[in-house]
């Protein structure tokens, strides 16, 4: 098996929309329907996508862009276990951040995955700071 990976909402979004950077969460999904890699994504930051859409778009594309990420080689994890919870606490004491990428950093930091973003504004000061290692799409 190859690399681990979370998906960070903005990551996602980057596929869905195919913005830049979508080549490379393409890449990964890829590697992860090959059975290379693995992929993960907490249903915080799904909701996050989710929301975000059906604010913008509507509840059709929303539910659309849901019911295709059930499709794809991601494993959703629906919960919140005690170890993320506590990683995810520490981290968000320490840096200035949203909950749901706090849960991303704190499920990536207790996997030893990579979180798939592009989200420097929130994560160089977390990549400057800490051990999490970082898979930037743009």
């Amino acid at each position: 098996m190859g690399h681990m990976y979370v998906l960070d909402a903005c990551a996602l979004v980057a596929f869905v929309k195919k913005e830049i950077g979508f080549d490379i969460v393409r890449n990964i999904l890829i590697e992860a329907s090959e059975g290379k890699a693995e992929v993960y994504m907490n249903k915080l930051n799904l909701y996050e996508v989710y929301y975000g859409i059906h604010r913008m778009e509507g509840i059709a594309k929303a539910d659309e862009v849901f019911n295709m990420v059930q499709r794809l080689p991601i494993a959703i994890i629906d919960g919140i276990a005690d170890n993320v919870f506590r990683e995810a606490s520490r981290i968000k004491s320490s840096y200035k951040m949203s909950l749901a990428d706090s849960i991303a950093l704190g499920t990536a930091s207790v996997m030893g995955a990579f979180l798939i973003t592009s989200d420097h504004h929130e994560f160089d000061t977390v990549e400057a700071g800490e051990a999490i290692k970082f898979c930037w799409i743009r």
